[in-house]
């Protein structure tokens, strides 16, 4: 049967017919993995022919304008690295994590020939759909390869040479590959070598841009232990809230401070990791930019140099790509909605919500009280699930009482549970109560405020001696549970009006978290697109036209996150073809006027009153833009910066709104734009 095959399709139906420890010896663990994968995963044979898979046109646009920060900043690094390798025959591609091409660097004499190998814009090139490639075995093993020759999987491709470099998002995310091919390469897998430390530099230098464009509204500290070396590419960067508090690092960062992961750092005091007061060193930093610092770190004691740049103006906006094209549709994979959201995942990208992260997981496994704060709907049940998945108890009961939602009779028995025949209408065989089935557990006492003052002093003696004592019998029970409360309502000044006991509040706020309103969250965006995603039925994947987008930003949600998932549930049911607009939001998401910051353009698609005629947004967009180009003294890069778009997009409006630059300057300084 063997015999029948091309050599290198027998190769690898002889080396997928091995135990994975008997392989060649020159052929890669990770090649070896993922022919595995092709034949017994994907299904893929060696010999066929496939059609590459090119996304149409409308879709790849999308996908450009979804990542149009990314492709923006790859673009002009490709451009750098390009020159480098000029000649040598390699072009450059740049693919999302689901390894669809986006931009390419390629030598127009060599154009035709890479077409024909399917390395063009649009195509994808997953190992689903390839087999062992550069770019799709990169995303996968989430780290740099080279795929060389006949380590492809398909046999049309063993000609190519593919040297490919993962690049991660400000919290350590897989968001796109960047890949060095070449047709007819020449020479071993260890000749390719020079090329993998070209685009590795290449792909460190597009993640350093992009913390820093995320994180333009923090401050950003730059380190390492050479003077010489901060900020440049290899130093670490952790972006610092106002407050204080690490809100991101990056790679480097890590590194350099020796955590193994970002739950190290992220959420903690900034003077919990250095020696040094971060207030100081704002405040200095603002009037002198060229300061260079030195600073230790408080658990090793190693000394770094650092630089310190202060955020000038905070930018209040929604960060989302803007366009002037007349529907720009945002797709949103469909994912299954977990059972119970890590931390991490509830934490998202906020600052607040990554100090209650830090704070939560220092406590999961401690003995320690946790009191949970926010409006309904924030959350605080999700969050107290989270810290209970994240602690030793995560294996025994979860349960949860909402003392506003029982009648106030109902509550103790409830709780505390009942004997057979305690009293009239109880269950014939008695109950537990929700305390004894916590024990081993975890018990959450939501709207702990509207339990009555006589239940107050009970559970306080429960958490006390850990021991329950149920209704119609004096026989307690020994339990061992840890309590989680949480309420909307201020305890603190409950208390002073004698409505709530002293004592339990005491021994309930060990730690407090106060969980911030949505309307006050920095992540909204990412929000609203992780809530289609979880409420898209049926697997199915779903999209949402830019305007909807916004106007789901803008909205103030005085229901918080449940308000949000029930109006992104119900677009889903009513829209068409999966694709929510404008019209299927609900009448006050579509109608609410977001409060504009001065010198804020207006997103495209904002929501305006009915009375604002489009000839008043335009003008006001206008104006707006010419705000802020004049205060950067017509330095668009400085003005895109500010304003939240690229450069690109910013030219794009300036067209759009017959701006002219550079000789014209004068004129549009100080002509009226009415």
């Amino acid at each position: 049967m063997s015999t029948q095959r091309e050599p290198h399709a027998d190769l690898v139906f002889r080396v997928a017919a091995q135990n994975a420890s008997s392989n060649p010896g020159d052929l890669l663990p990770a090649v070896d993995n993922s022919w595995r994968r092709c034949l017994n995963e994907f299904n893929l044979d060696p010999t066929r022919a496939y059609e590459p898979l090119v996304v149409d046109s409308s879709l790849l646009k999308d996908l450009q304008s979804e990542h149009e920060e990314l492709v923006e900043i790859a673009q002009a690094e490709m451009d750098s690295l390009y020159e480098q390798i000029s000649g040598s025959g390699y072009a450059l591609l740049l693919a999302n994590a689901s390894s669809v091409i986006l931009a390419e660097r390629v030598d127009p004499n060599l154009k035709q020939m890479f077409s024909g190998a399917g390395l063009i814009i649009g195509a994808e090139w997953s190992e689903q759909r390839e087999g062992t490639n550069g770019i799709g075995t990169c995303a996968t093993e989430r780290r740099a390869i080279t795929i060389h020759q006949s380590d492809h999987f398909r046999s049309r491709h063993v000609g190519l040479s593919c040297s490919a470099v993962p690049i991660h998002d400000p919290f350590g995310r897989i968001v796109a590959v960047l890949d060095a091919s070449s047709v007819g390469a020449r020479g071993s897998r260890e000749s390719q070598m020079h090329t993998v430390a070209l685009v590795n530099a290449s792909a460190r230098c597009i993640e350093k841009c992009l913390f820093l464009r995320r994180h333009r509204s923090d401050t950003v500290l730059r380190f390492h232990y050479r003077p010489e070396f901060v900020d440049l590419l290899h130093d670490g960067a952790l972006a610092v809230a106002a407050d204080g508090t690490i809100v991101a690092a990056d790679m480097p960062g890590l590194r350099l401070l020796g955590a193994q992961h970002r739950g190290e750092l992220v959420g903690r005091p900034f003077s919990d990791v250095f020696d040094a007061n971060c207030d100081e060193l704002m405040h200095t930093s603002q009037t002198d930019r060229r300061a260079i610092w030195e600073l230790r770190d408080l658990v090793h004691g190693n000394r770094y140099f650092a630089s310190f740049a202060a955020v000038t103006q905070p930018d209040l906006r929604p960060r989302i790509t803007s366009t002037t094209a007349p529907r720009t549709i945002v797709q949103v994979p469909s994912q299954t909605a977990p059972s119970g959201m890590s931390l991490e995942d509830l934490a998202g990208e906020d600052p607040q919500m990554i100090r209650n992260l830090y704070n939560a997981r220092r406590v999961a496994d401690r003995p320690v009280s946790v009191l949970i704060s926010g409006p309904t709907g924030s959350g605080k049940e999700a969050f107290a699930k989270a810290i209970h998945m994240a602690s030793a108890r995560a294996k025994y009961p979860f349960v949860a009482v909402n003392c506003a939602a029982i009648p106030e009779a109902l509550i103790e028995s409830e709780l505390f549970g009942y004997a057979a025949g305690a009293f009239t209408g109880a269950r014939r065989e008695g109950m537990r109560g929700r305390i004894a089935m916590s024990s081993g557990g975890t018990l959450f006492l939501d709207e702990i405020g509207d339990m009555p003052l006589s239940l107050q002093t009970r559970l306080l003696r429960v958490l006390e001696d850990q021991e329950v004592v149920p209704l119609g019998t004096e026989t307690s029970i020994k339990v061992d549970f840890r309590v989680i409360s949480a309420s909307h309502r201020n305890l603190r000044e409950m208390m002073s009006r004698g409505e709530f006991r002293e004592d339990l509040f005491y021994r309930l706020n060990g730690i407090a978290l106060v969980l911030p309103p949505l309307h006050k969250r920095r992540d909204k965006e990412a929000l609203v697109r992780r809530c289609i995603a979880n409420e898209s039925a049926s697997g199915e994947n779903a999209a949402i036209e830019l305007g909807a987008l916004e106007k789901l930003i803008a909205y103030d949600w005085p229901g918080n996150i449940r308000e949000l998932r029930n109006a992104v549930r119900t677009a889903l049911a009513i829209c068409e073809n999966r694709l929510i607009r404008v019209s299927d939001l609900p009448m006050e998401v579509r109608q609410f006027e977001a409060t504009r910051t001065p010198g804020s353009v207006p997103l495209a698609g904002a929501p305006v009153s009915n009375d604002e005629t489009h000839g008043t947004l335009e003008l006001a967009e206008r104006q707006a833009l010419l705000e802020v180009i004049e205060q950067n003294h017509w330095n668009m890069t400085q003005a895109a910066t500010q304003l939240g778009l690229s450069r690109n997009t910013l030219y794009r409006k300036l067209k759009q709104h017959q701006i002219a630059v550079g000789a014209r300057r004068y004129e549009h300084q100080t002509a009226s734009v009415a």
